[in-house]
């Protein structure tokens, strides 16, 4: 491989805060909002031009699996667009998590990507961005990486691993699109991998195995906020890496290449989408699985299926199945469970899992905290990476006004901090 040198220049700093949240996506977005509520000087950037990440230029569905309390419940009741409260409304979520963040005070700062961390020893002492506005430095007291990949924590040099433990194969790529002309009255909905209807021609998900472009082949239909119009969660793309600019691009392609045969697909078999057409398709491909850091504690699955208490819980009243999407085609995971998850009680998160051994100045937020290749299937969720990232702005926020390292705060300081906003073990 060649290389080039890059000469040596001086980065204007841009800002200086006090807690810089990297990434706007739901973690994001509840650090950023709880380090400004706790009085804070709190920015956040972000590298597309909205915050809400999957919510948004994503255009998920729905809030999947379930999370009491906290930063989520506030935001869902806002959000609240039917009487459907689980289904999103992606271009209602755009304007009301920004004007939430601005209410609160957060410095936002859009269409900014991270490029690298500033190092103060093993201390992570801002970050270096680049955006329209050239190359910029950003110091700050306390870094939340909240970029889902772990990028300001692999760059600051904590360790990580990728996938399951046997190969390091991760959970496929998705690109959610939506589609119109659905007669409602007559329209299924399939919201899970199990989930299947006999047709004359045959059973439905067996028919997706056989008649889509592989690797997709299931159907998971869901019912949007507007009339007529479906969520799909059909395309899909394995043997790719989240990490990985020339996979991310392979995997855009081969997913965008899947719609029409999807939605031929659906046109053919699915009662009531016989007219159905596209209308509109995510920004981004979504991307269920890279890092997982090295913490104080990796949470495992059976600290989920036992639902266990953490005496240093910030993250509670968590509760999904393991949704584990088959790392090599269609469907679900052998190791996955959906129907199967009998777990009624909800699990906790302890802090431990959100601050890296070895690097000081930077709590991990979201699906990339310590964790199990299983476990990360069911706290990578949406609703419950919200309340991590309420529960590390807190955190953050604490360590700035006292300061003190994460593990130096007293737990049940922070706990306190915590009931009053919501969060209760």
């Amino acid at each position: 491989m060649k290389y080039y040198t890059e000469p040596s220049r001086e980065i204007p700093v841009a800002a200086e805060t006090e807690v810089l949240v990297v990434g706007g996506g739901p973690a994001g977005f509840g650090a950023a909002l709880h380090a400004a509520r706790m009085g804070r000087k709190t920015m956040l950037i972000e590298q597309y031009g909205a915050v809400g990440g999957v919510a948004t230029t994503g255009i998920m569905s729905h809030w999947t699996g379930r999370q009491d309390g906290g930063c989520f419940e506030e935001l869902r009741e806002k959000a609240r667009d039917c009487e459907a409260e689980q289904v999103i409304n992606p271009e209602k979520l755009r304007i009301l998590m920004l004007d939430m963040l601005m209410e609160a005070g957060v410095n936002v700062q859009l269409y900014t990507g991270f490029s690298d961390v500033i190092m103060e020893g093993n201390r992570v002492a801002g970050v270096i961005t680049e955006s329209k506005s050239g190359r910029e430095a950003i110091l700050s007291k306390m870094v939340i990486d909240s970029t889902g990949d772990g990028d300001v924590a692999a760059r600051a040099g904590v360790p990580f691993e990728k996938g399951r433990s046997t190969d390091g194969g991760m959970q496929p790529m998705t690109i959610m699109f939506k589609v119109a002309g659905v007669d409602m009255d007559r329209a299924m909905f399939f919201w899970g991998f199990e989930d299947t209807v006999q047709l004359p021609e045959g059973d439905l998900q067996t028919l997706g195995r056989q008649e889509l472009p592989s690797p997709a082949g299931h159907i998971l239909l869901y019912p949007s906020s507007l009339p007529g119009v479906v969520t799909v969660n059909m395309s899909n793309m394995t043997d790719v890496d989240g990490t990985n600019a020339r996979d991310l691009n392979r995997a855009e392609y081969v997913c965008r290449k899947q719609l029409p045969e999807i939605i031929a697909f659906l046109r053919r078999h699915v009662p009531g989408y016989e007219g159905c057409y596209l209308i509109d398709s995510a920004d981004v491909i979504g991307v269920r699985e890279t890092r997982r850091f090295e913490a104080n504690y990796q949470l495992n699955e059976q600290d989920i299926a036992q639902a266990r208490t953490f005496e240093d819980w910030v993250v509670t009243k968590s509760n999904f199945f393991f949704d584990l999407h088959n790392v090599e085609g269609a469907g679900l995971d052998a190791n996955g469970e959906y129907k199967a998850f009998k777990q009624p009680k909800p699990y906790t998160i302890p802090l431990r899992c959100f601050v890296p051994k070895t690097v000081e100045g930077i709590l991990l937020n979201g699906r990339n905290i310590s964790g199990t290749h299983k476990a990360h299937s069911s706290y990578r969720v949406m609703p419950i990476v919200m309340n991590m990232g309420h529960a590390m702005g807190i955190v953050a926020a604490m360590c700035v006004a006292q300061n003190k390292k994460p593990l130096e705060l007293d737990i049940h300081e922070v706990q306190d901090e915590l009931r009053k906003t919501n969060v209760e073990p």
